[in-house]
């Protein structure tokens, strides 16, 4: 009988169904009672798991934000030589809304299929929402409520909000500057070091002579060239632009030559029988065999252009993150650094992350088999 109601669910009968075929089935032969169930009490049978009523991990991030709230809003600040902290209450406020979203939806979240889905979203992040209230808690004991860590050299969380209120015009334009250069650098060296790594790949006669060069000056830092580079540029932002693709062109040449020369040759003698020409060798098998290599150097190209683009502006460029880096340090208003330092990790890992997103629609081909 069971084999007849797992045959019934498969081919998408009911197994209410599937109950009265047994039954007639097996004739009168078959005298034992026959359960009767109706067709809700079957399907909860067949049904998945539900998810359990409290979300545990979600309920323990909400207590700690809870009590990071509560520490905000009921310990005094400690006063060291200037007016009190701004923004604490905003600070305490936002804390406490944060612990009861997190509590209705560690509670209530499968009332509605709106907060089911954020707390599945959030399932993930439990431990991490555990651990960033713990560390904002402690973070806020040791400067504002004890003054444990000096100022000015450290500053309490609500320190950053007035200087995102205060300041963000400034430091809008400085995050667009720095991507506006990283896009300009990191795209002419992510081209050129593909066009050199495909051409060094097939020919040997461009190998023989690009090999040797890239030997001597890819090793090289590239921000042991900016006295050179600031010398030889009209301006200090083409030179930066400038070491920045140059940071970037030699691992993207290096592994695109590794993955063009790495290509089974029976690939070629394949498409060479069906009548392939050089060109559709090269931009058809090629290419395409080797772009698994090609965005891993793009992701160590993007990894080198970050400290490239960041030391070109704090040395000489008049824009951008890094130089609002230099600028808060000459006024020693570190609270602007944490801040700069802070939309450039959120920044950055945008940039990887839009690479991972390339690198996923351009590589469907090879989904399930390569792990990254």
């Amino acid at each position: 009988m069971s084999a007849i109601l797992d045959n019934a669910a498969l081919h998408g009968g009911s197994p209410a169904c599937a109950l009265e075929l047994t039954e007639q089935t097996e004739g009168p032969a078959l005298r034992v009672p026959v359960p009767r169930f109706d067709e809700t009490e079957i399907d909860q049978l067949f049904a998945a798991p539900r998810t359990s009523a409290l979300w545990g991990v979600g309920f323990a991030a909400a207590l700690a934000w809870a009590a990071f709230a509560a520490l905000t809003l009921r310990w005094p600040n400690k006063v060291v030589g200037f007016s009190d902290w701004a923004f604490t209450d905003e600070l305490g406020v936002f804390a406490l809304a944060v612990a009861a979203l997190l509590a209705v939806l560690s509670v209530a979240g499968r009332a509605t299929p709106p907060l089911l889905r954020v707390r599945e979203a959030l399932t993930g992040a439990g431990p991490w929402l555990v651990a960033i209230a713990l560390a904002l808690s402690a973070w806020e004991i040791l400067t504002a409520k004890t003054g444990a860590l000096p100022t000015p050299f450290f500053a309490p969380p609500q320190a950053l909000i007035e200087v995102y209120t205060e300041d963000w015009r400034r430091l809008g334009d400085s995050a667009v500057n720095t991507l506006k250069l990283l896009g300009i650098g990191f795209g002419f060296g992510a081209i050129a070091g593909f066009l050199i790594g495909v051409s060094i790949g097939w020919s040997r006669a461009i190998g023989y002579w690009v090999h040797p060069v890239l030997r001597v000056l890819g090793p090289v830092p590239a921000t042991a060239l900016l006295p050179l580079t600031f010398y030889f540029f009209p301006s200090s932002y083409s030179a930066a632009a400038f070491l920045i693709a140059l940071s970037t062109a030699f691992p993207v040449a290096v592994l695109t030559w590794s993955g063009v020369a790495g290509v089974n040759k029976s690939y070629y003698d394949v498409a060479r029988t069906l009548g392939a020409s050089e060109a559709f060798l090269v931009l058809r098998v090629a290419i395409p065999a080797a772009l698994p290599n090609v965005f891993v150097g793009l992701f160590m190209g993007l990894g080198a252009s970050f400290s490239v683009l960041v030391t070109a502006e704090m040395m000489g460029v008049k824009s951008g993150l890094g130089w609002y880096l230099t600028w808060a340090q000459g006024w020693a208003s570190y609270v602007n650094m944490y801040a700069a330092l802070i939309v450039m990790a959120l920044l950055f890992s945008g940039v990887i992350t839009l690479l991972f997103t390339v690198r996923d629609r351009a590589l469907a081909w090879q989904k399930g088999t390569v792990k990254w």
